[in-house]
């Protein structure tokens, strides 16, 4: 068994074993959530409904995020990490198979918001597994392969609705099989899975604010374009002209550059620090926001989503390598719960917000939201490291 109650240190053999199955586990969930929030898009898309409305609908999953993530660190003690994370992925299906009966938009504010609910712990415990046991003089490498295939779960379900289409059970099938399959990994590889750290005073997600205002800053940036471009940009895609497949392919192309990047960008955070990586990513983010428009209807639609995909996750990878260079013990898992709760926060704001920008001022909504998050991100960062310098910590 791996210790819990110490973060790796140089020298210390990498326990591949445990981090294959940490990384399965989130690429299998994110397959699922890659799948579901487009799917769903399209479906009340072809329902007529408004733009505003599909976005608040997107929003109860990231609000499940929210209301479960302070209670995940208690549930893991009390409960066991393992238990919890293979109870969550019955109980995650099991929700998505309702969505799939019901067909019914009303119903699914309370089911989607109950997927976030059961789907959270599974990134929460993983991330904090992995963090826990990774090597410092490795972590963006690590962080960034583990982010890298990660998107590659997401780009795999957009895909997925390519080949097989958004009507009938089908595409809801690959979903639940999805879910279902989290809990035999975890199972598999339990006898090398650490507990959760206890070491260290105890930390609320609350108090982890004041810790870390920037890194969840960072989180709810990245948050706010992965949620908004899965729920929303089949709403733009549909007012440039553009079919189902032609959006479903470009969703994949922007998930991809998540995952084909991240080991670059987890690279380039070793080099020159995960300080002036982020900023970086937020401006590159940027770009891609003013680029939008002009090269829709043109082949460098392609790279653009491409390059777009990667600096944007990788505002995530780079919280969450500056989470495990400044944070041990209890302080870690509080991070990683207040990460998902932003990442919730970021969720929720990012869509309804930019599906309401859509329907003031037109389809250009989206990028203008995205564009003014990015820029509020660099602000701030910039004001940071006038006054700490540029080091990673």
């Amino acid at each position: 068994m791996i210790s819990e109650d110490t973060i790796p240190v140089r020298g210390r053999p990498i326990p591949w074993g445990a981090m294959a199955g940490i990384i399965a586990t989130v690429t299998v969930f994110a397959v699922a959530q890659g799948l579901t929030y487009p799917l769903l898009s399209f479906i009340l898309e072809r329902q007529g409904t408004t733009p505003g409305l599909i976005g608040l609908s997107a929003a109860m999953t990231p609000l499940g995020f929210i209301v479960s993530a302070p209670l995940i660190p208690v549930l893991a003690r009390r409960v066991g990490a393992a238990r919890l994370a293979i109870l969550c992925s019955i109980l995650a299906a099991l929700t998505l198979i309702a969505i799939a009966w019901t067909q019914d938009i009303r119903a699914w504010m309370p089911l989607r918001f109950l997927l976030g609910v059961f789907a959270n712990p599974l990134s929460v415990i993983s991330e904090t597994w992995l963090v826990a046991i990774t090597p410092a003089e490795r972590r963006g490498r690590i962080m960034g392969l583990y982010s890298s295939l990660v998107s590659g779960g997401f780009a795999l379900g957009p895909l997925s609705l390519h080949l097989v289409g958004t009507e009938g059970w089908l595409p809801f099938m690959i979903g639940i099989a999805a879910f279902l399959l989290c809990g035999p990994i975890v199972l598999a590889v339990v006898p090398r899975l650490p507990k959760m750290p206890q070491e260290g005073e105890a930390v609320s997600v609350g108090g982890f604010f004041a810790l870390a205002p920037l890194l969840l800053l960072a989180v709810f940036v990245a948050a706010s374009f992965e949620q908004t471009l899965l729920t929303l940009l089949a709403v733009y895609g549909a007012a440039l002209g553009s079919t189902e497949r032609r959006i479903a392919t470009l969703i994949t192309c922007f998930v991809a550059g998540n995952a084909l990047l991240q080991v670059v960008l987890g690279r380039m955070a070793e080099r020159l620090g995960s300080a002036r990586t982020m900023l970086f990513c937020t401006l590159a983010s940027l770009a891609g926001c003013l680029l939008l428009q002009a090269v829709f209807d043109t082949w460098l639609l392609w790279p653009v989503a491409f390059l777009w995909g990667g600096v944007s996750f990788g505002l995530y990878t780079m919280a969450l390598i500056q989470l495990g260079e400044r944070f041990r013990g209890r302080a870690l898992i509080a991070g990683n719960a207040a990460f998902a709760l932003f990442w919730g926060v970021g969720g929720i704001a990012g869509s309804p917000a930019t599906g309401l920008a859509m329907h003031l001022i037109g389809h250009q909504g989206l990028p203008f939201v995205l564009g003014l998050l990015c820029c509020i991100l660099a602000i701030f960062l910039l004001a940071e490291q006038r006054h700490r310098g540029w080091t990673t910590r």
